[in-house]
């Protein structure tokens, strides 16, 4: 069975299929990488908590950055942020993200 939470038109922000939660990718607010990522971070808290996931049982994350230049920005929040002993199987890479504003997208695959 397939869940599909919070669906538009365009997409769901939660995709449920055997026990494995699937997220849209999440963005933030802020002026520096360093906010936009704990946003982004925080915004996936919920949606895994909604989903009946945690940070703990991420699977797979994929970040998309706007500069590589800000790679290490990020990292350090993300090494803040995820519980030691379970960091999930991650990419990174640069992207050119929907507004000129943003500088991270975090898309998260989690199971349930």
């Amino acid at each position: 069975m397939i869940e599909r939470i919070d669906t538009g038109a365009r997409m769901s922000r939660i995709v449920k299929h055997n026990g494995t939660a699937y997220l849209c990718g999440q963005v933030g607010e802020g002026a520096t990488v360093t906010e936009q990522t704990q946003d982004c971070l925080a915004r996936i808290d919920a949606l895994l908590e909604r989903a009946g996931s945690s940070r703990g049982k991420i699977l797979q994350a994929i970040v998309w950055l706007s500069d590589m230049a800000d790679f290490a920005e990020m990292n350090a929040v993300w090494d803040a942020w995820v519980p030691e002993g379970e960091a999930p199987a991650r990419a990174c890479g640069e992207a050119r993200l929907a507004r000129d504003t943003l500088k991270v997208e975090i898309i998260v695959t989690a199971a349930c």
